[in-house]
């Protein structure tokens, strides 16, 4: 069974800082460290799902425009853990954040976690 669970969202003030974690399990993942792209997508209210962030298991890095130089994406592959840091929040912020992962051309997706940035 494939699980990405996320935590680490909730209220903060603009100018605040996140850390969101995604734990990985399930048998797909017993090799995390190969072949498996992560990623952070955000959906806000009546918005579609967009991407934040995403890393390849050699540790490459891509991010949205609207996040560069304010958010982090890492991994742990040793964890099967991935993370975002988010600093310098904004109103504009506020959405559920999905953890992803791309596995042999199949996407998976986590439960989400609320963030909500009040201005």
């Amino acid at each position: 069974q494939v699980q990405l669970v996320e935590s680490g969202g909730g209220l903060v003030q603009a100018g605040g800082s996140l850390r969101l974690s995604c734990a990985a399990s399930g048998s797909i993942f017993s090799i995390f460290s190969i072949n498996i792209m992560m990623g952070w997508y955000r959906q806000a209210p009546g918005k579609q799902r967009e991407l934040v962030a995403t890393i390849t298991s050699g540790g490459s890095t891509n991010y949205a425009d609207s996040v560069k130089g304010r958010f982090t994406i890492s991994r742990d592959n040793a964890k099967k853990m991935v993370y975002l840091q988010m600093n310098s929040l904004k109103s504009e912020d506020t959405a559920v954040y999905y953890c992803n992962a791309l596995v042999r051309a199949t996407y998976y997706w986590g439960q989400g976690t609320q963030v909500t940035v009040s201005s």
